[in-house]
């Protein structure tokens, strides 16, 4: 029999009933569910950055409908709103009821629900930030055994020798207390998951700037013969151009608990004012003359961690508090007040670092041009956070 001659075959077909696998289409179903929906993205698209930060923290102002699951002894519960005298839009608003099973339902009259509108412009997260600093220490350690190698200490001129001992060292004590008493301190206090982020890094970014200057101080001490690794202590404790310095970063880790005072004076004031007063306008300008080209390469990676990123992820936090649908004036009037308390103790502290301008052998730009510069970037910041430049600037 030929192939055209066969009979077709018996075989049952094929009887579809919608219940085998994949034939239904559900909700989850479609390319949005491969993404988290319980946030609303600031941009049209997620990012990988809000996956990992917005919201890990449970918080019953977007969807915990039991509430906070934890206290405090005084009765608060979970991150309390009043940490911070500053208020975003619904923080007065009465916390809706949700009953049982409500868990996920949309509300949009929970508290203080303008808070959840931030976001760190760097995209800051714990792979990012051990990624940046990894990429930091690696960098100042090869440019520091380089210059090691090459004996490029051997051309510093002798009074920038103490002059780095003394206040370069004196910078590292600075940078640890911000660190660790300021930002570490208050990371916790904050009433979002993105702020807390925010905090954490700029808390690290100073830890580890300071250990830079530790690490470089001891290299310093085993390179340069006559190299006192100690002296930044007697400095820091006892010179008189550092003693205004002192007052204000002690200052600034007693505020009376508010985390908003403290990051915005840190960050908006006392950085430009003071930190970059030394840091850009006096080091950087003065070692390149002095014979030193290593120094500016570690100060500069601090300088970069502020100018940069740090300075970046204040603005976006505070910025929008001056614009806030409900209190823009109340915040504006607060943060004035901030800046009429905090602006002469730093300017008085300035003030008081005059002398180290003198120091070196090749000595900077004269303390009066960079102070005027440090006053000009200080005021371009405020105006930008939409206040108004205080009248204490002009002391």
């Amino acid at each position: 029999m030929t192939t055209a001659q066969r009979p077709e075959r018996s075989v049952p077909k094929p009887q579809f009933t919608d219940a085998e696998a994949g034939a239904q289409e559900f909700p989850d179903s479609g390319a949005s569910a491969r993404r988290y929906n319980y946030y609303k993205p600031a941009k049209r698209k997620q990012t990988h950055y809000e996956d990992v930060t917005v919201d890990v923290q449970p918080d019953p102002r977007h969807y915990l409908s039991q509430g906070w699951i934890y206290g405090f002894a005084d009765g608060s519960s979970g991150y309390p709103l009043t940490w911070t005298k500053l208020k975003a839009w619904g923080v007065d608003k009465p916390e809706p009821e949700r009953g049982a099973g409500s868990g996920g339902k949309h509300v949009e009259e929970w508290p203080a629900h303008g808070w959840h509108e931030f976001r760190d412009p760097n995209e800051e997260w714990e792979m990012t930030f051990y990624r940046y600093n990894a990429n930091v220490v690696r960098q100042t350690t090869q440019n520091v055994e380089n210059a090691r190698q090459a004996k490029a200490f051997d051309n510093w001129t002798p009074n920038w020798k103490t002059f780095v001992e003394r206040n370069v060292g004196a910078w590292m004590h600075i940078e640890h207390i911000l660190g660790l008493y300021v930002f570490a301190a208050i990371n916790r206090s904050c009433p979002t998951n993105m702020h807390n982020t925010a905090m954490v890094v700029n808390s690290m970014h100073k830890i580890r700037f300071a250990q830079d200057l530790a690490l470089y101080n001891l290299t310093l001490s085993e390179e340069i013969e006559g190299f006192d690794g100690a002296a930044h202590l007697d400095a820091w404790n006892n010179d008189p151009e550092w003693q205004g310095v002192r007052k204000v970063v002690e200052a600034l880790t007693a505020v009376d608990n508010d985390w908003g005072e403290m990051a915005f004076a840190t960050n908006v004031v006392f950085e430009p004012l003071l930190g970059e007063l030394f840091r850009s306008n006096l080091v950087q300008q003065a070692a390149a003359g002095n014979g030193d080209f290593v120094t500016p390469t570690v100060i500069g990676a601090g300088e970069y961690d502020y100018s940069q990123r740090d300075l970046r992820w204040t603005q976006a936090c505070f910025g929008p508090l001056t614009s806030d649908k409900e209190f823009a004036a109340h915040n504006k009037e607060l943060m004035q007040g901030w800046l009429a308390k905090w602006v002469p103790l730093c300017l008085e502290a300035a003030r008081a670092m005059q002398p180290l301008w003198s120091q070196p052998d090749f000595k900077p730009p004269r303390f009066e041009d960079a102070l005027d510069r440090a006053k000009s970037r200080f005021a371009g910041i405020v105006t930008e956070l939409g206040l108004e430049p205080p009248k204490e600037l002009s002391q």
